[in-house]
């Protein structure tokens, strides 16, 4: 429980942190499958390749898109705004000098401080198509992840980069992004790719007729991309180890899914799993790979047994488990591979070496399979956490628990269901142009790059 939140939401609260400058961490606003994607219009503007494609993605999602007057007209843009905007997307692929950067200031200045609670910003550039585009377009990164610092009550900023061809791959990203489904994500850099992705026939059932591994899925982040991946149509087989059996029966009966109890770092355990996906479920469309231990010390207190158990369970067994699964054939020929990662393996965590190095090794390993992929269909595709609040970090002393809350733009800890939202889009059908990408959900920590 988040004490401090719900202090600094009282009305005393309000007057001692408003006065003190102290961090404030606005309620988030997460996804409800029966409430509207946004609480107002979306403002578009720019004058790239993706204006019109995007506006005609909006509009089929049901959002109201309005259009932001031009350059000239941009010091009477807030006040021609009726609404609020609860989001505001820019195309920055006509951006190609330094000069054109102008446009960015002259797009958000006028309505940036306009935006609703949990308001969404978009930049939509490209990759860099010369080398006097290549300092613009780079640019784009430091003034995305300012705004997501800048940003108030909730909201988040984002720079998604849309390749040339895949301009009608951007809607599940979009539908991502703009949502509380990315509530508490923040900062990152999403790359487009071309190639075909598959509609789902119903948005709301993405991953209707699937089957979905999910390592680690007892407790915590884990139950929770279970249940997530579920809502989404999937039937989902839960994998835990055999002393987490009550638990894991109980995620798996909740979801409507199925169990396997093994022992995940056991030699036969991959092929095991692979006769257990073929033979019960004809093969497997989306794996997690969540399982993970920390087993901390410092580096020169730490024995040979820890640092090989972690190893592992978070790393080495993982690679196991994905060569199987390609080998046979039981990962069908459009499936997604999602890694969970963690900012330790980014910005390394002291007494964590062991941990960090896996974590890290889980983005080399998901960046390998994604270029073993390119062009099939398949996705690898990492997440890396940052503070979630989880019965583990619950055991965190006060003083580490607490930075770990406010040391983010949106001054709070994230929820298993954060992590388990940014799985879903990755695992979408419609996310095939999403290939080898690492997003952090860590509320823009201001821990590591």
């Amino acid at each position: 429980m988040d004490r401090y939140q719900s202090f600094a939401r009282s009305g005393f609260g309000r007057f001692v942190v408003g006065k003190l400058g102290l961090p404030d961490p606005y309620p988030l606003r997460r996804h409800s499958p029966t409430g509207p994607a946004l609480d107002g219009p979306v403002l578009l503007g720019g004058r790239g390749r993706l204006v019109d494609p995007v506006r005609t993605t909006l509009e089929s999602i049901g959002l109201d898109v309005v259009a932001a007057p031009g350059a000239e007209a941009a010091p009477g843009t807030a006040a021609e705004v009726s609404e609020r905007p609860a989001a505001l997307l820019f195309d920055a692929t006509g951006i190609e000098r330094v000069e054109d950067l102008r446009e960015l200031h002259a797009f958000f200045h006028p309505v940036i401080r306009s935006l609703g609670p949990c308001g969404r910003v978009v930049v939509l550039g490209t990759p860099p198509a010369s080398a006097v585009s290549r300092s613009a377009q780079r640019a784009l990164e430091g003034f995305t992840r300012s705004v997501g610092k800048e940003l108030k009550r909730g909201g988040t900023a984002q720079l998604v980069h849309v390749a040339e061809g895949a301009e009608g791959n951007v809607e599940s990203t979009l539908r991502f992004l703009l949502s509380g489904r990315s509530a508490y994500v923040s900062g990152q850099v999403v790359r487009i790719g071309a190639g075909p992705v598959e509609v789902p026939a119903d948005w709301s059932a993405p991953l209707a007729g699937e089957v979905a591994l999910v390592t680690g899925a007892s407790r915590g982040i884990g139950a929770a991309i279970a249940e997530v991946l579920s809502r989404d149509g999937a039937h989902v087989v839960c994998l835990d180890v055999p002393g987490q059996g009550d638990a894991l029966s109980a995620v798996a009966n909740g979801v409507s899914g199925s169990t396997i109890q093994l022992d995940i770092t056991a030699p036969d355990t991959p092929a095991r799993i692979v006769d257990h996906l073929v033979q019960r479920h004809g093969g497997v469309d989306v794996v997690v790979h969540n399982a993970g231990i920390t087993r901390d010390r410092t580096l020169g207190r730490m024995d040979a047994d820890r640092w090989d158990a972690v190893v592992q369970v978070n790393l080495a067994c993982q690679e196991r488990l994905n060569q199987a699964l390609v080998d046979s054939g039981a990962l069908r020929p459009r499936g997604r591979v999602v890694g969970v990662s963690s900012i330790a393996g980014i910005a390394g965590n002291v007494g964590q070496t062991n941990y960090a190095t896996t974590k890290a090794g889980v983005i080399g390993m998901v960046e390998e399979l994604a270029a073993q992929f390119d062009g099939t269909g398949a996705t690898a595709n990492a997440v890396a956490p940052g503070f979630i609040e989880t019965r583990m970090t619950a055991a965190v002393p006060l003083v580490i628990r607490e930075a770990g809350r406010r040391m983010n733009s949106l001054s709070q800890g994230g929820l298993p269901v954060d992590v388990a939202e940014a799985v879903a889009w990755l695992a979408h059908p419609a996310s095939a142009g999403v290939n080898g990408t690492v997003v952090r959900v860590c509320g823009q920590s201001l821990l590591g790059a």
